[in-house]
């Protein structure tokens, strides 16, 4: 298993914000790059930040977060199975327009009290809000259904989470969580938020990437198989046919013995 750690880095990163607010996350990558390989078996993002603060904690509501990890969006064509004269088919389809290939959201708190409803539809922090799907055949009846079986499909594949109370805050100060991400990932650019809320509304936000990619002998695969088709097809082929001989020869050496 392995480790990528977002860390902060109070001395040598100045957070970048838009605007300016009384509180502000301070973040910075210690590494920002997953390398893929052939004993790659998943990884633990270890996610750490503060708080920076230029006037005392405010008071009333305390301080919660929420950290956001997602996936490249890609759309997703969801076909709907029914079963007519014995046989399983296909019936109606819809393509939900875009839908993170990995999302992981962690809160300090149950969600509905770290993030209001309003502001989960402004930020897009939950799953249901992360996927769009806007284009469905208004003649399909329960359109919302195939959006909710790609989520539950994910679900039970690790690929999506939103996990409660994983979230620790010191001091209402510093905060830190850690995301397990599956050996199944797809390449492509991670993007980490970070979220700071009191009573459910958003007071400050941090963005971040992550760079996934296939490295070595995966590169090399991924890359013949996407770009000579044909020689890639061939070296399987030959490769095929080689360990079909040295199987055949060993076992008759076996028999021969």
């Amino acid at each position: 298993m392995r480790r990528i750690v977002l860390a902060t880095l109070l001395a040598l990163v100045t957070p970048l914000m838009a605007t300016a607010t009384e509180e502000q996350v301070v973040l910075g990558l210690s590494r920002d790059r997953v390398a893929i390989t052939a004993d790659f078996d998943g990884s633990d993002i270890l996610i750490f930040g503060a708080v920076k603060r230029e006037t005392p904690i405010p008071q009333g509501d305390p301080l919660q977060v929420i950290v956001a990890v997602s996936g490249p969006s890609t759309p997703v064509l969801v076909r709907r199975k029914e079963k007519k004269l014995g046989i399983w088919v296909n019936t109606d389809s819809v393509l939900v327009d875009s839908a993170p290939s990995f999302y992981a959201a962690a809160t300090s708190a149950p969600f509905s009290q770290a993030l209001s409803d309003t502001e989960d539809l402004r930020h897009k922090v939950s799953i249901k809000r992360a996927i769009r799907s806007v284009g469905a055949d208004m003649n399909i009846a329960d359109a919302q259904e195939f959006t909710r079986a790609v989520v539950r499909i994910r679900q039970n594949e690790g690929l999506y989470s939103i996990r409660e109370n994983t979230v620790a805050v010191d001091e209402q100060t510093l905060f830190r969580t850690e995301i397990d991400m599956p050996a199944n990932l797809t390449e492509g650019e991670y993007v980490a938020r970070i979220f700071l809320t009191r009573g459910g509304k958003v007071v400050s936000n941090f963005q971040t990437t992550i760079d996934v990619r296939k490295v070595g002998l995966e590169r090399f695969l991924f890359n013949l198989a996407h770009q000579q088709p044909v020689l890639y097809g061939l070296m399987s082929l030959a490769i095929a046919i080689a360990a079909g001989w040295g199987a055949s020869a060993a076992f008759r050496a076996l028999r021969g013995n």
